[in-house]
């Protein structure tokens, strides 16, 4: 092999043209695929993150409840139309149990139980709808840090303290330290203190979302011990809605996955997947026909060199391996220059497009992972490229080449 790599190194320096341009299709390859890629993946971590930053990937509630029809004695249904039955707010059986089991499992990053229920928040002559979320503040930090979010105060919901959004205090014209009632549906009230306010980035939110303790949100919605969600963050969140039917199967419990409720965002990330695939399949595609031509020529142009060491005994295979080596070597050295103008590239128009706060509008992922990836394209790209002008240069008669050059 170290006969072939002198050999290779020898005709990639007599031909220092062919060579550049091949490096150059190469390196601005690579680097169109690193610019891409970490574009690509630093939106779709934005988006993830601006999207499922503010919920959980999976969420289990009870069953919705169905009607029985009425039966005759032959018990046979009498009544052709059963009319759905409002669904009124219940807990899950043997909640403590699951949740317990669903900790256990090594997909699951955090889980939390929660009571979610609507009321009214009454301050002077001023109400405002409200969803209220009866939360284990430790637990359910795991699904949503409001400790990082908060704006004034503190993420403190024991006994009778609430936490309640900026938007919200804006409204009813709250700061910490004041009263606020909450008055459930059922005609339950209780006034709380405001300990903090939060500002999760979605001015719905920050209105409507008013927490509390597990034990006084149990209480507001009259669900003694109960809780009506369990929510799950988990570690590959494209794996979430598999989850979610296997947890369906086995517990019979209504189980959302964010993958369907945000259906559209999953849409829009699939495609902006596909759209880098294609794009990054036609730009190697490009590269392997500018090696391979550009080796074709070389092999013309080498015929006689070729022919006389074919002469002197150098085996197919040798001659084989030796422009194999120089698509591998031109594949190698064009992906290091691709990173550094991919890594250029992507910094550059991260730095050039950003907030005002100075936070880039489209931030890149560069990774360790991408950097391989990319090595292992260019690589494998310069090979495939240069296989055709290997077999054809294997294949040369070295005494017609000799004599005809």
């Amino acid at each position: 092999m170290r006969f072939e790599l002198q050999v290779a190194l020898r005709f990639l320096q007599e031909g220092r043209v062919q060579t550049a341009l091949i490096l150059a299709g190469i390196g601005t390859g690579v680097g169109v695929i690193i610019f891409l890629s970490a574009l690509i993946a630093g939106l779709q971590e934005s988006i993830i993150e601006r999207t499922l930053g503010n919920q959980a990937h999976v969420i289990l509630q009870p069953p919705d409840e169905v009607a029985r029809p009425q039966l005759d004695r032959a018990n046979e249904a009498i009544l052709e139309h059963v009319q759905r039955p409002a669904q009124r707010l219940r807990s899950i059986l043997g909640w403590p149990g699951l949740l317990t089991d669903l900790r256990r499992r090594p997909e699951v990053v955090a889980a939390t139980p929660t009571v979610e229920g609507s009321a009214f928040a009454l301050r002077g002559t001023a109400n405002r709808s409200v969803a209220l979320r009866g939360v284990e503040p430790e637990s359910y930090a795991g699904i949503l840090d409001l400790r990082s979010k908060l704006t004034a105060g503190t993420f403190d919901v024991t006994g009778t303290h609430a936490v309640v959004g900026v938007e919200l205090a804006k409204e009813l014209g709250l700061a910490v330290g004041e009263t606020l009632r909450l008055v459930a549906p059922n005609d339950r009230s209780e006034v709380f203190t405001i300990s903090g306010l939060f500002d999760v980035g979605n001015k719905d939110l920050n209105l409507r979302w008013v927490f509390i303790s597990l034990r006084a949100g149990q209480t507001l919605v009259d669900l003694s011990g109960g809780v009506s969600t369990l929510q799950l963050k988990v570690r590959d969140i494209f794996r979430a809605e598999e989850m979610a039917q296997e947890i369906r199967a086995a517990t019979g419990l209504k189980v959302d996955s964010w993958m369907t409720l945000n259906a559209q965002i999953l849409m829009g990330l699939r495609s902006q997947s596909s759209s880098s695939v294609m794009i990054q399949f036609f730009v190697i595609v490009a590269v392997v026909l500018g090696i391979a031509s550009v080796l074709v020529v070389s092999v013309i142009q080498k015929g006689r060199q070729i022919g006389i060491l074919r002469a002197f005994g150098t085996r197919r295979e040798q001659i084989l391996r030796i422009f194999l080596l120089q698509g591998g070597l031109l594949g190698l050295a064009g992906s290091l220059a691709g990173i550094l103008l991919g890594t250029f590239l992507a910094l550059a128009f991260q730095s050039t497009a950003t907030n005002p706060d100075g936070s880039p509008i489209f931030p890149v992922a560069l990774t360790a992972v991408l950097y391989v990836r990319s090595v292992l394209v260019a690589l494998g790209t310069g090979l495939v490229g240069s296989w055709l002008p290997a077999r054809r240069a294997a294949a040369l008669d070295p005494a017609v080449a000799i004599r005809y050059e």
